[in-house]
Order: C-alpha cells, then structure tokens, then sequence
C-alpha cells in the first residue's frame, strides 16, 4: 500500500510542475491554450490527488505537520509555491512579476524536494 500510494505521490508531483511549466510557457506566449477548459480542470484533478496522497502518506507513516519540523517546513513551501504559481499564471501584472514569481515557484519546488528527501528542516 505505502509504495503504491508513494509512487501515485511523486507521479502526482511530477506531473503538476510539468504542468505548471507548461502553462507558464503559454501565459508568456499570449498562447490561446490557457482558454481550454482541460487546462483549466486537469491542473485541479491533479493537485487534488497529490493532496490526497500527502495525506494518506503522513497518515500511513504516522508523520504530521506540527509534529514532524521537516514535514511542516514542507506544508509552509507548498503554500508559498502555490501562490508563487498564482502569481506566475494569473495574479501577475506584466511579465516581469510573472517571471520572478515563476523562478521563485521552481526554487520552492526545488526546497520542497530537498526536504523531502533528506528529511531535514531548514528551520524548524
């Protein structure tokens, strides 16, 4: 059960920055794919099940936010890639904030992966 719940989490992982990616490159495009209502539902379907997979894992492995420094460290970088991502396919103003908010998003994403690696908190 673990590694198949493991493996639908990382898929989910992957797929969703793809994702990201992807969209990104068509908002500074101006490209009319942004308009297709599969961009706009697979990018939920998918967080949703990374979301969902998160949670059953920490469940599994008795690990919670809170409890766990490193896990919570993880939480606090999914909220700020998250709205780093806002930023970066919507919220932004021109394209110099969406860019910015762009690298800042892969940076986080990047720390998240660190930390779930290793284990090991930055701050906590």
């Amino acid at each position: 059960m673990y590694l198949m719940v493991k493996h639908i989490h990382m898929t989910a992982i992957a797929v969703s920055f793809l994702l990201l990616v992807l969209r990104f490159i068509w908002v500074m495009s101006n490209s009319g794919m942004m308009s297709k209502k599969w961009v706009k539902v697979v990018p939920h379907v998918i967080d949703t099940v990374l979301l969902a997979s998160a949670i059953t894992l920490c469940i599994l492995l008795a690990q919670y936010p809170l409890y766990n420094g490193w896990l919570t460290e993880k939480v606090i970088g999914l909220i700020a890639y998250i709205l780093l991502g806002l930023f970066a396919l919507k919220l932004g103003k021109n394209k110099v904030i969406k860019s910015v908010a762009f690298v800042g998003a892969v940076a986080v994403f990047a720390m998240i992966g660190k930390i779930a690696v290793t284990k090991q908190a930055f701050i906590f």
